[in-house]
């Protein structure tokens, strides 16, 4: 192991850290080669990968980027403007029922600092991004863990038993242009608890011991402004 349980320990203890269902076609990966800005539609789920008996003048895909701030346990970190998590998907009708397919998620490492470690946010098999008075969606990530001596897998939750975010609107939509149609917007959660790490075998209790993993509901949060950028079916 390059990173003994002690350094990683140490270097923790010593850094100054603040507190859809998948679709068929559901991609995800490290994204750190993936220019997260810039993706466009290039992920937006093939018209063969939408329900059967969809009307593609009758679905669209959205991609969306998201830049802000997240809290888990004792990690403190930024996703930057220029680095946002990136996601894409599809909506629309079957038969008068709203139905959804999930297309990728794309994200770069975010450096926690005062340590070697990195984090990625990877979707986590689960996504609602049907809006209501109560939430603007609903969406399930994991967080790889990258190091020195980190195992591969290593991750912040795990595939049962991801991170569960209920996002709260905390700024109302504004139309940036209405053709391409692209809304601003900020979401929120503060309510959501933190799994333990999963798949880093020996070092798993030494990374949630410096982590402060699991954490509790109200101890985490993520705070999000959020641009997305639509396109009809009917106009591939």
């Amino acid at each position: 192991m390059a990173l003994s349980a002690v350094a990683l320990a140490a270097g923790m203890s010593a850094a100054a850290v603040a507190p859809a269902h998948a679709g068929p076609g559901a991609r995800s990966g490290p994204g750190h080669d993936l220019g997260t800005r810039d993706r466009g539609f290039q992920d937006c789920p093939a018209l063969s990968e939408l329900p059967p008996g969809a009307d593609p003048a009758k679905w669209r895909c959205e991609a969306m980027t998201a830049a802000g701030h997240l809290t888990l346990g004792r990690v403190d970190v930024e996703v930057p403007a220029d680095r946002p998590l990136a996601i894409t998907f599809a909506e629309g009708t079957v038969d008068g029922e709203f139905r959804q397919v999930f297309g990728a998620m794309a994200a770069t490492p975010l450096r926690v600092g005062g340590t070697p470690l990195s984090i990625t946010p990877r979707y986590g098999g689960y996504s609602d991004f049907q809006s209501n008075d109560e939430r603007r969606g609903e969406l399930d990530l994991t967080f790889r863990i990258s190091g020195p001596g980190v195992p591969p897998g290593c991750s912040i939750g795990g595939g049962a038993d991801p991170v569960h975010l209920v996002l709260i609107e905390t700024d109302p939509p504004k139309v940036v242009t209405p053709d391409p149609l692209v809304v601003t917007f900020g979401v929120a959660d503060n309510r959501f608890a933190v799994p333990g790490t999963s798949g880093c075998g020996p070092l798993g209790p030494v990374l949630d011991k410096a982590l402060r993993l699991p954490s509790p509901a109200g101890a985490n949060g993520i705070d999000l402004a959020a641009r997305v950028t639509m396109r009809s079916y009917g106009e591939v």
